[in-house]
């Protein structure tokens, strides 16, 4: 792709709210990829922080932190028929926005579900209304009651979002190395009768972040490569997982939702404290925190067959995260304090030296082995392309820009997720800024090597079971 190619026209205006690191790193590539004038473009953000840059390229800030009582006010009198809101923040509605949007006649999109400040950490409320899940069947039952109008995408930066095109991708590249002669699937029913056909048990997103900075983490600081508020939040929610049909061990601390599609479970202990046995073809098998992500949830509810009303087929799927090692420093901290935050936080982008962000989605349970697809971005490969970007931040604004420019197309879709979008689209637009895409296949189980040192309790008879991946 050319770096100046325009893939779509901006006919009225872009509100950004929030403009931490990701708001940052899209910025310049809306304004490459879009035919959108600065003018055209206003920030409203909780803080300061990224004023400079929105002042290089002519665009006006606003601060102003956005809550129940003030978004209104704010934000009615900023959209129009035809407008379209970008939502980066942290803690403000995505309910809220979305429905502002929808009476304005503006397009939205998100890389995550929020909710208003204090929803994650209420205990007044139970651990199953402050997952993920309840937040996306919220907003998906209000797309229900509407059908159609202003596209409004959920959850489209890396992942959620591009995670859900690999998804695809990776069925299909592992339908053709089995010789499986398909048509392209044409809806969630066709993709989820091809991951059953293909022996597709589990599915993670598996991620490994190498990126380290000059000057090591200090105390009483969280580190991470992207937003720290929104790290933390997803750390400190209950862990969730998709809950595959092929289940047999039920954890001792998990629970069901009792509201929904009841495609994902969750257990009674926050993210941070969960660990996974996972695999990328870079850093090899790794454990990795089992972090509530919506694309856990959507994934394994998309990949579900019924069958006269019961489920017949639904997949394992959750994220296997193991951030920079700061990131990592900064968990352990932070679970020593009782899981209360660092007072001090920062983003590192400047001061990284070396490393990469390697993302993609782990296929489980085809007879080839395990299938990884997806992106390996250098640090140095993600200053190249785009400023004011690492190789995380960047991942996630190519996903993004493909989810705007889907919604500029599709301007009368509604609420929509990751999963029914065109993956083909979304992989053409954000691929030029995802470094090296890969396809690579592996004999890893979450068995391999067990009871070398230690003798545990695993099943040997199914490797795929949950019970196999979990860290005790």
């Amino acid at each position: 792709m050319k770096p100046d190619i325009k893939h779509a026209q901006f006919p009225g205006n872009l509100v950004i709210v929030g403009f931490g690191s990701i708001g940052q790193a899209v910025l310049p590539l809306l304004l490459r990829h879009l035919w959108i004038r600065p003018q055209q473009i206003r920030i409203i953000s909780a803080d300061a922080d990224g004023a400079q840059i929105a002042d290089e390229f002519g665009i006006p800030l606003m601060t102003c932190t956005l809550t129940r009582e003030n978004y209104l006010p704010v934000l009615d009198p900023c959209l129009k028929q035809g407008d379209f809101l970008l939502n980066l923040s942290v803690e403000v509605s995505s309910l809220a926005l979305i429905a502002l949007c929808r009476r304005r006649g503006a397009l939205y999109l998100d890389t995550c579900i929020e909710p208003w400040a204090g929803g994650y950490t209420d205990t007044a409320r139970s651990a199953s209304l402050r997952s993920n899940y309840a937040l996306r069947e919220e907003v998906l039952a209000f797309g229900r009651t509407k059908q159609g109008g202003p596209t409004a995408i959920l959850m489209h930066g890396a992942n959620p979002g591009l995670a859900s095109a690999f998804v695809k991708q990776a069925l299909l590249d592992v339908a053709a190395d089995n010789a499986v002669s398909i048509a392209m699937p044409a809806g969630r029913d066709d993709w989820a009768a091809l991951a059953r056909r293909l022996g597709i048990r589990v599915i993670h997103i598996a991620e490994r972040d190498t990126q380290t900075a000059t000057r090591r983490k200090q105390r009483d600081c969280f580190i991470n490569t992207w937003s720290v508020a929104g790290f933390i939040a997803e750390l400190l929610q209950p862990a969730e997982l998709g809950w595959g049909c092929h289940e047999r061990h039920w954890p001792a601390d998990g629970a069901r939702h009792d509201f929904g599609c009841a495609a994902a479970i969750y257990l009674n202990r926050p993210g941070a404290a969960t660990r996974v046995r996972s695999w990328t073809p870079l850093e090899g098998p790794y454990h990795g925190f089992l972090i509530t992500h919506g694309e856990s949830i959507s994934i394994a509810d998309h990949l579900t067959l019924r069958q006269e009303g019961a489920v017949a087929y639904r997949p394992t799927v959750h994220y296997a995260y193991y951030p920079c090692d700061d990131a990592v420093l900064s968990i352990h901290e932070m679970a020593g304090k009782n899981w209360h935050p660092q007072s001090g936080k920062q983003i590192i982008q400047d001061q990284i030296v070396g490393g990469i962000d390697e993302l993609g989605v782990l296929l489980m349970g085809n007879a080839k082995g395990v299938y990884w697809y997806g992106s390996r971005l250098s640090i140095q490969q993600a200053r190249r392309l785009a400023p004011y970007n690492n190789a995380t931040s960047l991942q996630v604004a190519a996903g993004v820009l493909a989810g705007i420019v889907w919604a500029l197309r599709n301007p009368a879709a509604g609420v929509v997720e990751p999963d029914h979008i065109d993956h083909q689209t979304v992989l053409e637009i954000a691929t030029p800024y995802l470094g090296e895409m890969v396809g690579v296949y592996g004999d890893w189980t979450p068995l391999q090597d067990r009871g070398r040192l230690f003798s545990e309790d695993v099943d040997q008879d199914d490797p795929w079971q949950f019970k196999n991946f979990r860290v005790t």
